[in-house]
């Protein structure tokens, strides 16, 4: 489990503790981004993200994988694929095993382009896990991976490290505009 804030990390931390089973916390370092936690958490449905939001019509053309800390991100990246008429989900992946099938099945079927956003290695990681389980599937819609390459990476500041690696909505928007032509054939918002 991976979580957004320190609000879901008190609720993972609640559902582990009722899973009968191994379970792994994934967190960064540094501080999180302040986010009150309630007096009582409340379990987490096991392998079931969460969808933050859709975009400006029924259609979304990008739909937006993002694990932790990275949901910011995510959520830049989405109102900048707006502003270029481009509609955008995004979705709180929350788990890297077992991914929601359930919900990459739904936008895999129903956008452009998938973006997986992880703060780890790509190889191997969530965004390969989305690949494997789109194949298991049958679906071939493209996916953007943005993460870490498969290599040393020196100490630093995160922000620093992030845009020496292409993690970032800079890069991010570079590939994803590369695959998405012309505005949105459905509505006329986007």
């Amino acid at each position: 489990m991976v979580p957004k804030d320190e609000d879901e990390l008190a609720d993972m931390l609640f559902t582990a503790m009722l899973y009968n089973g191994p379970i792994a916390v994934r967190y960064p370092r540094g501080v999180g981004p302040g986010i009150p936690v309630k007096d009582v958490p409340k379990a987490i449905p096991i392998g079931r993200a969460e969808l933050l939001q859709h975009g400006d019509c029924d259609n979304d053309r990008v739909a937006i994988f993002a694990l932790g800390a990275l949901i910011p991100m995510a959520k830049e990246i989405a109102r900048k694929l707006e502003g270029e008429g481009h509609s955008a989900a995004v979705i709180n992946a929350r788990f890297t095993k077992p991914i929601d099938v359930e919900m990459l099945e739904f936008y895999a079927g129903s956008v452009d382009v998938i973006l997986t956003l992880e703060d780890h290695v790509l190889k191997g990681g969530f965004g390969s896990a989305v690949l494997e389980e789109l194949n298991n599937l049958g679906l071939n819609t493209p996916v953007v991976r943005i993460g870490w390459p498969d290599r040393f990476i020196e100490h630093g500041k995160p922000e620093a490290l992030r845009a020496k690696y292409g993690i970032s909505v800079e890069a991010a928007l570079e590939q994803l505009l590369a695959r998405l032509k012309g505005p949105c054939p459905v509505c006329t918002l986007c």
